[in-house]
Order: structure tokens, then sequence, then C-alpha cells
């Protein structure tokens, strides 16, 4: 048990030092305009890929699946097998719509739609204020853990992570960030890959072990129930159900993945790194569960190793306690990786939206390069703003009323999808119908979250997506009714388009 050693931080440091000057390398050609917000057309499609996924995967996300299966069991685990609905219904249907419609952003989509600039600016500013909130907890929850394992100062560790990414992010614009978060992405793969291996030795019996604990209750309880659709249980179907229609709401609407699919208009592309993340997502997670169910069987077997009791830390202390040194600060980095990877994201997918989705609006025939000045400024100062209140959680007493802003701002933004769902799959909806089946649906989902708490979150986008179809129908139909105007929209802004949708069907695997 010898814990973070200075070669550990040797290490850590190499790391951080390796990441800024891949960054600075990767940024050395000018970016402006578009180049700068969806990159120069030369990002192989198995970068972004990686890009998306370590994008999707938190550091939150990196302590807490471990944690889930060596405290309980697989259950959350089948959450990840919702990509098998949401990535088909993506390449059926939005990234075709997508790429013939050749958007600059998520919330571009919406304007065409709609011919509503309103509505682009409300998605843009839905998106900016829920990704600040969430790049402030991304650098504050793995600094703490670190902090606390490391010995390091927590306001260092974030202000470091804080300024390495915003300094790739700044210069290079969204290619420096593919290119880094691939390199992060890599990191993190083979260091829980490596992570999972050296643990399986260590336990008495190996694997054998581990699968006997799983077939012994920790794969699933027998409380546990696999197949009921009463929105009141998280059921494995209601998780499966659940999540996909949440990673779906993510691939179609948030800016931060939708523009990863702007990089190309190759429908091929866009398929392979869709299917790729895909892969990925679901790989990654059955080895952090795996690590977790050993964790378990490890702990029971040594109980005089254990560190910590909290679940959500036990993957990090194992790595900081019983790899050996130098081994410890690469997994560590691998932490650091997860948070920077999506910081990183969060910083330029932010400059990317205030200026094309709300700068254009009030300034029209703005230069590229101003454009682009425009976007690394947001970047610089959104990335300070986040920091300072990173900083602001790490010594303060706030934790619960951020937590709260942070739910309550993901409730609303996953609502947006239902917009970008009636959007292409009705031909009738209008502005008015979106902003009515927007605004139901926020006020039910936040209802349902506050006063109606027996309703499981799983069931959230599914509910929103719902009422946001059937009250922007209703809504956009009594209009165009009372208009009495003949209303047509452009076929080529839905699923309906013809000729692409044709053609389109033909491609999909």
């Amino acid at each position: 048990m010898v814990g973070f050693t200075w070669i550990d931080m040797v290490v850590l440091v190499v790391y951080l030092a390796a990441v800024l000057f891949a960054g600075l390398a990767f940024s050395k050609k000018e970016m402006k305009g578009k180049e700068f917000f969806k990159g120069d057309g030369t990002i192989p499609w198995w970068v972004t890929s990686v890009s998306i996924f370590a994008t999707l995967l938190s550091p939150i996300s990196f302590l807490s699946l471990a944690g889930n299966s060596y405290g309980g069991t697989w259950i959350l685990w089948f959450a990840q097998l919702g990509m098998l609905i949401a990535i088909p219904i993506t390449i059926r249907y939005f990234l075709p719509l997508y790429s013939r419609l050749e958007i600059d952003t998520a919330y571009h989509y919406l304007e065409k739609r709609y011919k509503s600039k309103g509505l682009r600016v409300l998605g843009a500013v839905m998106f900016i204020v829920y990704q600040i909130g969430r790049m402030s907890i991304i650098m504050y929850l793995p600094s703490v853990v670190l902090a606390q394992l490391t010995g390091i100062n927590v306001n260092i560790l974030i202000v470091v992570m804080g300024i390495i990414a915003i300094i790739y992010s700044y210069t290079g614009g969204l290619k420096s960030v593919l290119w880094t978060d691939f390199i992060q992405g890599v990191v993190l793969i083979v260091g829980v890959v490596f992570a999972l291996g050296f643990l399986v030795f260590n336990i008495n019996g190996g694997l054998g072990s581990v699968f006997e604990a799983l077939g012994s209750g920790k794969f699933l309880a027998p409380k546990e129930v696999i197949f009921d659709i009463n929105i009141f249980k998280s059921s494995v179907f209601i998780i499966i159900v659940g999540a996909g229609i949440n990673t779906f709401s993510s691939y179609i609407s948030s800016q931060d993945i939708v523009q990863r699919f702007t990089t190309t208009t190759d429908l091929k592309q866009l398929k392979k790194m869709t299917y790729g993340n895909g892969v990925l997502s679901i790989f990654l997670a059955t080895v952090f569960y795996l690590i977790g169910t050993a964790l378990f069987v490890f702990y029971n077997q040594n109980p005089q190793l254990l560190q910590t009791a909290q679940q959500d830390q036990i993957f990090a202390s194992y790595i900081a306690f019983q790899l050996p040194v130098g081994i410890t600060g690469i997994l560590l980095a691998a932490i650091y990786a997860a948070s920077q990877s999506t910081l990183s994201t969060g910083l330029n997918s932010v400059a990317t939206s205030w200026a094309l989705d709300i700068q254009t609006v009030f300034s029209k025939n703005i230069s590229s390069e101003k454009q682009t000045k425009i976007a690394q400024y947001i970047s610089l100062g959104v990335g300070i703003l986040a920091i300072a209140v990173a900083i602001i959680l790490a010594n303060g007493e706030i934790k619960s009323a951020y937590e709260w802003f942070n739910s309550f701002m993901g409730l609303v933004l996953g609502v947006l999808a239902g917009t970008f769902v009636l959007g292409a799959f009705t031909k009738k909806a209008t502005s008015m119908g979106a902003y009515a089946g927007f605004i139901v649906s926020a006020i039910i989902v936040v209802v349902l979250k506050y006063k109606v708490p027996n309703v499981t979150s799983w069931s959230y986008s599914l509910i929103s997506i719902s009422v946001s179809l059937i009250v922007g129908y209703i809504v956009s139909s009594i209009q165009i009714n009372m208009n009495k105007k003949a209303y047509k929209t452009e076929d080529n802004t839905t699923i309906y388009f013809k000729k692409d949708f044709k053609e389109e069907s033909r491609d999909v695997v």
C-alpha cells in the first residue's frame, strides 16, 4: 500500500504536458470560420468515433460505474444496451437529414425546419447554460477525489485541468479537440483494460471467482425485475428503453455530439463513427462493471486492504493503493483524461453554438475571421467561468443547490429532443406548436421529478418526447386551421424526403 508517489506525479505531469503538446501540434494550421467549428475535412471517422465516446464518458461515469457493480448488481449495465435502440433510429432517420441539410449546429436544424431564429436561439441558450454547469461539476468531482488520493491541492488540480483544455480549445478549434479526445480516449481504454487484467490476476481463483460472484446474485438480484412496462419501477426493460431514448436525445439535439456529425456529409462515414461509438461504449461499460465485481471479490478476500467505504471512490482507491508505482500515475491520468476530453468538448461546443446560433442573429454579415475570434473569446471566458464555479463548489457549501440546478437543467435540456422529433416526423409542425410542445413537456417532466418521485427517471425522455409530439401536433393543426392558409413544409427538412429516403434505406446495415 504505497499510495501516490513522486514517480506517479512525474507520470501524471508528463501525460498532461503530452496532451497539451498534442493539442497545440494539431492547431498549427490557423483555423478560421467553418474550419474552426467543423474541422478541415481531414479527420478520420475513427477519431471522431472515439471523441464521441470520450465526450459521453464523463469522469463521473468513470468513478461510478465500477462503484455500482461493487456495491450492488449489474442492473444499470443494461442502460448501455440502450445504444441498440438509439443508434439504429439515429442512423435511419436523423443522420441522413442532417447530412443533406448540411447544418452548422444542432439548433441550425430548428431554424431550417421551423423557419424560426427564436427556436434556434432557445436551443442554444438551453444548451450553453446546461453545459457551463456540467463543465464545472466535471472539473470539481474528479479533482476532489484525486486531491484526497494524491495530496495535491484541489484548487490546483481544477485550475490545471481547465487551463490545459482552454489552451488547445482556444487555439485549434474542433480539429484540435477531436485529436486530443482521441488520444485521451485511447489512454482511458488501455488504462482501464490493464487495471482489470491486473486486478483479476491478483484474485484467488481469477476470472472464475468473478463469474462465480456474478452467478451468486451480483449480476441481478432476485428482487430485480427483467420485464415490466410499469414506469413506476426500474425494470431491465424500462432501463434499456429509457437509456436508449436518453442517448438518442443526446445524439440528435446536444450540440457537443451533433457537432461531430457536422464534420462530414458522407453518410458512410457518419454511420461508421456512430456504430464505433456504440461498440466502444458497450465494451468499456462492461469492463467497468467487471472491475466493480472483481473489486468486490478482491476486497472480500483481502478486507485489510480496503481504504474507503465510499463505493464511488472504490476504483480510484484501488488505483492509488494497489497498483504498481508508475501504473498508478497512468490510471489517475486516465481519470484526468475522462475529465479533460469532456471539458474541451464542452468549451468548443459552447463557443460554436454562441458564435453560430446566437451571435449571427444579432450581428448579420459577420466575417469568418471575426466569427472565429468571437468563438475563441467565448471559449476563454466560459473556461474561466467554469473554473471559478468549480473552485467555489470545492470550497463552499452549495453542493446541494448545484446538484438541484444540474438536475433541473438536464431535465429541461432533454425536453428539447421532443422539438427535433416533432419537426422531423411531422409535416404539419409549426414554430408555435414547437414552443407549446416544449413548454408543456418541460412542465410535466419537472412536476414528475419533484412532485411524483415514484415515476422512474428512465421514463422522462420518453414522456417528454411523446408530450411534445402530441401537444405540438395539436397546436400546430389548430394554428393552421385558424389561419386558413396553405401551409407547406420543405420536405427535405423531414424524414419524408422521398429521393434520399429510398437511397438511405438501402444503405442501412
